[in-house]
């Protein structure tokens, strides 16, 4: 099962979209609301159309002083970022250690099951919430791969993962650790959990040691945060630019617009056809993972430190314009399936809109009023 790791990064990269500056549409008949030249103009200058809010007034920027910026970068990496991986680390040991604790007499099945099933969802949104971190030792290493290789739109990990516990029914968490990122983290035991009534012997070796290499992972970014935040996030730079500010909001925003595309639009075909699937499509969970995703991003765009930071020149429409649009689309979620795919189809183009609604306000009103700009790697055509 083991494949060469030029070609296994390669495809990861290809089918989890990561080209995202030559990203084009799912087909020709994607709606014109994808614009890349829009996009470019979007980036272009600080005095563009993605500087003026919904009612077409200029923004204008908050004056944030070099210690404010380094003060609120340094929350950044200690209360936001650093717990994050270091949660779903978390969450991954959780894992491992009930697997060891039930999987000492197989097969697994029944309470058990459902037992580790559940931690699993615990540890998938855990990880939908660290993705809104989408630059540093994650992304650089292409280590965010072999924790959620998504979109599978060529349903390798459902064959993968199968083809190697035939192949290696005794593995082992160091093994694991040199096969490709299709057979590894977070799908690869979504795989395993949920695609069986039971557990056997082999498929208990495989989930023992896929959550054990996934810790590894996790702890390694989580470790590699700590020891250069400073550096990851520029914020011994902050008297000399906003480079720390851009990469964090544009990580932000990519969240919203990956989610948007490749979670939501393309594997409910609402603007073209059908690509991809929904995340959590074995377990029936799209709505659990999309949640942790708009909890994440309510959690940081209506973070105390930022409101300040916003409210500093009296004005709070950008940030009671984040909340609402945020509340609505939390609101909204909690009242469909389980299954999004099980939703009307007015519904889930209700949620479509408002993720749309969130893009904008951060494009037109956040980044502007913050000022940065949109970065060049932005693909929504808002």
């Amino acid at each position: 099962m083991k494949i060469n790791h030029a070609l296994a990064m390669a495809l990861s990269a290809l089918s989890a979209g990561l080209l995202i500056s030559c990203v084009k549409p799912a087909d020709d008949n994607k709606s014109p609301e994808v614009d890349s030249q829009k996009v470019a103009q979007d980036s272009a200058a600080s005095t563009s159309a993605a500087e003026k809010d919904s009612s077409g007034d200029k923004i204008t920027a908050v004056d944030i002083s070099a210690e404010t910026e380094k003060t609120y970068l340094t929350h950044v990496a200690n209360d936001i970022v650093i717990p994050a991986y270091a949660d779903a680390a978390k969450q991954s040991d959780l894992l491992h250690d009930l697997a060891q604790k039930h999987c000492q007499q197989a097969p697994v099945s029944g309470d058990e099951l459902q037992a580790l099933r559940d931690q699993w969802l615990v540890l998938a949104q855990a990880w939908a919430g660290a993705e809104m971190i989408n630059f540093g030792p994650a992304t650089a290493s292409m280590s965010n791969l072999y924790i959620n290789y998504y979109p599978d739109e060529r349903g390798l990990v459902h064959s993968g993962v199968a083809d190697l516990i035939a192949a290696n029914p005794k593995l082992t968490a160091e093994q694991l650790a040199n096969e490709s990122a299709i057979v590894q983290g977070v799908p690869g035991l979504e795989e395993a959990l949920y695609a069986n009534d039971s557990l056997d012997a082999a498929q208990c070796a495989y989930v023992i040691s896929a959550s054990s290499a996934l810790s590894t992972r996790l702890k390694d970014i989580e470790k590699n945060w700590q020891q250069n935040a400073t550096n990851l996030l520029a914020i011994d730079k902050t008297a000399d630019s906003d480079q720390g500010l851009n990469q964090w909001f544009n990580s932000l925003l990519s969240l919203v617009e990956t989610m948007k595309s490749n979670a939501i639009d393309q594997p409910l075909g609402l603007t073209g056809k059908v690509k991809g699937h929904l995340p959590a499509a074995t377990a029936e969970q799209s709505r659990a993972i999309i949640n942790a995703k708009l909890a994440t991003l309510n959690e940081v765009l209506t973070d105390p430190v930022l409101t300040a930071i916003l409210g500093s020149n009296n004005e709070n429409e950008v940030a009671d314009n984040l909340s609402t649009a945020l509340a609505d689309a939390t609101t909204l979620l909690a009242q469909m399936p389980e299954d999004l795919g099980t939703a009307d189809k007015a519904t889930q183009q209700e949620l479509f809109d408002h993720l749309t609604t969130i893009t904008r306000i951060i494009k037109r009103q956040l980044i502007p009023t913050l000022g940065i700009r949109v970065g060049f790697n932005s693909t929504d055509g808002d």
